[in-house]
């Protein structure tokens, strides 16, 4: 509802289509001073503790900065109403802070059976995941997030795995979202020992864009849904893969005899 009063952007703001006109004013972790100067904007964005010195700058150079370091689904819905509030527009924030929930519960998926296991990678070198948000919308969507115990990490040194953690884990499926880059499918099949990794085996291997998975605001919402469709896409594989062992199972009895029942008659 303010798109109108926004003068520049970062070089990752890709949403409303409208932003990618904006004057590109900043990286994720440097600004471009000489540009923000001619612009003189009356309030500075900005998301994460990794942006706390180009904020310092900023404010030396006496723009006022708002920076916020939103790390779970509640947080983020939060955040959209406090921006909302900073910018003058609560009841649009009020709306879509609203719309932001209910969009998120139509995609919940409540079935507590095989629940596929989801290896999720925010970065390739070193390896780091379990970032809260996405940890969350993991098992909000029907999935189980192998490295949940890093969801407590605030920062991404606290999120660094080892790649005998993700063979030992051995996920279903691998999510990759290189902030920034595109993942390479490849280089992860290539690892020394990851092609034991069930995920692996079975090309269970996908891509989230950095941007619609990585900022946690609206357009998580855009990530959630490809996050919902390939844990429902796992899952199908998972019981279609059940499906077909029992129905090879070899008809033999448990004892001989005309009147003894299937070894394998046991329902799930």
């Amino acid at each position: 509802g303010a798109g109108d009063r926004v003068v520049g952007v970062s070089g990752f703001c890709v949403r409303p289509a409208e932003a990618r006109a904006k004057p590109k004013v900043a990286a994720f972790t440097s600004v471009r001073l000489d540009k923000l100067r001619e612009l003189r904007p009356d309030l500075i964005l900005g998301f994460s503790d990794l942006q706390k010195d180009i904020a310092r700058e900023l404010v030396a150079e006496g723009f006022t900065v708002f920076i916020s370091n939103q790390r779970t689904l509640q947080e983020t819905a939060d955040m959209i109403l406090a921006i909302g509030r900073l910018v003058g527009k609560e009841k649009k924030a009020v709306t879509l802070n609203a719309d932001f929930r209910k969009t998120l519960e139509k995609l919940r998926n409540q079935n507590t059976r095989s629940r596929p296991r989801i290896y999720f990678e925010e970065w390739d070198n070193p390896l780091i995941s379990g970032i809260s948000w996405v940890s969350e919308l993991i098992e909000f969507l029907g999935g189980e997030d192998v490295f949940k115990k890093n969801r407590s990490g605030k920062n991404a040194k606290d999120r660094i795995v080892s790649p005998e953690e993700v063979i030992a884990a051995d996920p279903d499926a691998i999510i990759a979202s290189w902030c920034g880059k595109k993942a390479q499918f490849e280089k992860i099949r290539s690892r020394p020992g990851w092609e034991q990794i069930k995920a692996v085996r079975n090309n269970h291997l996908y891509e989230i864009k950095s941007s619609d998975i990585l900022a946690p605001g609206l357009s998580l919402l855009h990530g959630a849904r490809r996050m919902a469709e390939i844990i429902r896409k796992v899952t199908s594989f998972s019981r279609l893969t059940v499906l077909k062992k029992a129905v090879k199972l070899p008809n033999l009895y448990a004892v001989s005899g005309k009147n003894s029942a299937p070894a394998f008659d046991r329902r799930p």
